[in-house]
C-alpha cells in the first residue's frame, strides 16, 4: 500500500510540531555543515525543479542542499516541458514521479502547485508562488531563532510593505507558532482576506493588520520587509513606489523598534526603495545570514518530505 507523499504547499499544510522539528533540523544540519561532518542520506535519489519564476537564492540553495546530501538534481525550465505545448499538469505529475524522488515547484498560481501534488505519488513542495512562499519563511524563522532564542511567543515581529506571498506565509506561520505579527501595508494591498481571518481564529497571539509602519515598527523585535513589485507586476512598479514609499524600511523607522532589533529582507532588494542601503549594510541586518539559512532549511525539507530522517519516519 502507497502512503500519501509528503507535500509542503502551505505553512498551514504541517502543525507546529512538525514545523519546529524542520527548523531544529535545520539548525542541526547547519551545524554538522560547519564542523565539516559529511552528510549524505540521499545518495541515488534525485530531485526535480520544475521553475517557471527566475531564482538565485531559492534555485542554488535546493540545488546545493541536494548536492550536499549526496544526491542528484533535475533542473526543469517550464519552456522546455511539453507543459509549454499544451501537456495536462496531471500527466506532467505523473511521468516526473516515474523518474524523480521529490519535486520542486516555483511558479505563479498556487492551483498549479496543488494540481502537480495531487496527482504525483513524489513530494512536491512549493519554492515559491503567487500565493505564498512557505519554505522562506521557515528559513528565516530558523535566523530568527539563532539570534533571538526559541522562545517565540516572546518576539513582536513587524511585516513592512506588500500583503504578497511573503505577507500570507508570516500569517500562517504565526498562528502555527505562536508569535506576536503586525502587518504594516497600504489600503488596497493588504493579505487575503481568507487567509488572516483563518490564521486569526488560530492563533495564539495578536496577528494585525495597520495601515501606519510606524505602529507596526514600534518595540518590535524583528523588522521584515520585500520588495514592492513581485515578479509578474513589474508593469505596476512604478505607481508601487508612490504608493508604498511611506512604507521604506530607512533608520528612522528602525530606531522605534528594540535597540536590539534585527531586520529581514528575503532578497533581492531595490536599495533605497522599499529598504535604505544605510540599513541593509547596518549591524542590525542579518539579511546574509537568512540567505544562507536556505540551503539548510531546504536540507531538511528535503529530508523531511523524502523521510530521510529518522523523525521524519
Amino acid at each position: 500500500m502507497n502512503l500519501r507523499p509528503r507535500h509542503y504547499l502551505t505553512v498551514a499544510d504541517l502543525d507546529r510540531e512538525q514545523l519546529l522539528a524542520i527548523i531544529n533540523r535545520a539548525i542541526e544540519l547547519k551545524k554538522r555543515r560547519k564542523q565539516g561532518i559529511p552528510h549524505a542520506p540521499a545518495v541515488a535519489k534525485v530531485l526535480g525543479m520544475l521553475f517557471e519564476k527566475p531564482s538565485t537564492r531559492t534555485r542554488i540553495s535546493f540545488e546545493a542542499a541536494m548536492f550536499q546530501m549526496g544526491g542528484s538534481v533535475s533542473f526543469m525550465p517550464s519552456r522546455d516541458l511539453q507543459l509549454k505545448r499544451g501537456e495536462p499538469l496531471k500527466d506532467t505529475a505523473r511521468v516526473l514521479a516515474r523518474y524523480l524522488d521529490c519535486l520542486v515547484v516555483r511558479t505563479f498560481g498556487q492551483e498549479i502547485v496543488e494540481e502537480l501534488a495531487k496527482w504525483s505519488d513524489i513530494p512536491v513542495i512549493n519554492g515559491l508562488t503567487d500565493q505564498h512562499h512557505p519554505c522562506q519563511i521557515l528559513s528565516d524563522i530558523m535566523t530568527v531563532i539563532e539570534h533571538k532564542g526559541k522562545n517565540l511567543s516572546e518576539l513582536k515581529i513587524a511585516w513592512i510593505g506588500d500583503g504578497n506571498n511573503m505577507a500570507q506565509s508570516w500569517i500562517q506561520a504565526a498562528a502555527r507558532l505562536g508569535f506576536t505579527l503586525v502587518l504594516a501595508c497600504p489600503d488596497g494591498y493588504r493579505p487575503d482576506y481568507n487567509i488572516l481571518e483563518a490564521a486569526k481564529a488560530e492563533a495564539s497571539m495578536p496577528i494585525e493588520i495597520v495601515a501606519d509602519p510606524a505602529e507596526a515598527a514600534r518595540d518590535a523585535d524583528v523588522i521584515n520587509t520585500d520588495v514592492w513589485a513581485s515578479m509578474g507586476q513589474e508593469e505596476e512598479a512604478e505607481a508601487r513606489k508612490k504608493i508604498f514609499m511611506p512604507y521604506q524600511v530607512d533608520s528612522a523607522l528602525l530606531e522605534l523598534a528594540r535597540k536590539d532589533a534585527i531586520v529581514l529582507h528575503c532578497l533581492p532588494a531595490h536599495r533605497d526603495e522599499e529598504i535604505t542601503d544605510e540599513v541593509l549594510e547596518g549591524s542590525q541586518s542579518i539579511v546574509w545570514d537568512q540567505a544562507e539559512n536556505k540551503m539548510h532549511l531546504h536540507k531538511a525539507v528535503l529530508e523531511w518530505a523524502m523521510g530521510l530522517w529518522p523523525e521524519a519516519q
